[in-house]
This record gives C-alpha cells, sequence and structure tokens, in this order.
C-alpha cells in the first residue's frame, strides 16, 4: 500500500514541523497586536475568541485556532 493522497499538505514528511507553520501565518503579529489591545494574553485572547458565543470575526476565529495549535508545539 502507499501513502495516502489527499489535497493538504505538500507531501512533505511531516517530522519538518516548521514548514506548514511558516505557510500557516498569513499576519504575522496582528493576533498578538489584538490580544493586546484586549488586555489579555495571546492563549487567554484565543480562548475568549474561539468560544462559541464569542461575536468575533471569522478571520480572528480562525488566528484565534492556529494560535492554540502552535501552543501545543512549544516544548
Amino acid at each position: 500500500m502507499g501513502k495516502a493522497r489527499g489535497t493538504r499538505g505538500s507531501g512533505k514528511s511531516s517530522s519538518s514541523g516548521g514548514d506548514w507553520m511558516a505557510s500557516a501565518v498569513k499576519r504575522p503579529g496582528a493576533f498578538t497586536a489584538k490580544a493586546k489591545a484586549a488586555g489579555k494574553s495571546v492563549p487567554e485572547y484565543a480562548d475568549q475568541v474561539t468560544a462559541p458565543d464569542s461575536g468575533a470575526s471569522t478571520q480572528t476565529k480562525r488566528q484565534g485556532n492556529l494560535a492554540k495549535t502552535f501552543a501545543k508545539y512549544r516544548p
């Protein structure tokens, strides 16, 4: 059996790690600036905007989810 093929990823090994992370960030620092303007840390703000009853924009919610994902990869 071969490797499953799909539409996601570039086919590179997941052990490289940083490649997809670097390409996932479209506006570096934007979410951190939003969190700072709200007077919260990045994880606190990510929890706030990703809550089901949040009125945050779709872009901000996606940035929050990405921040949560990145936090999982911290040593």
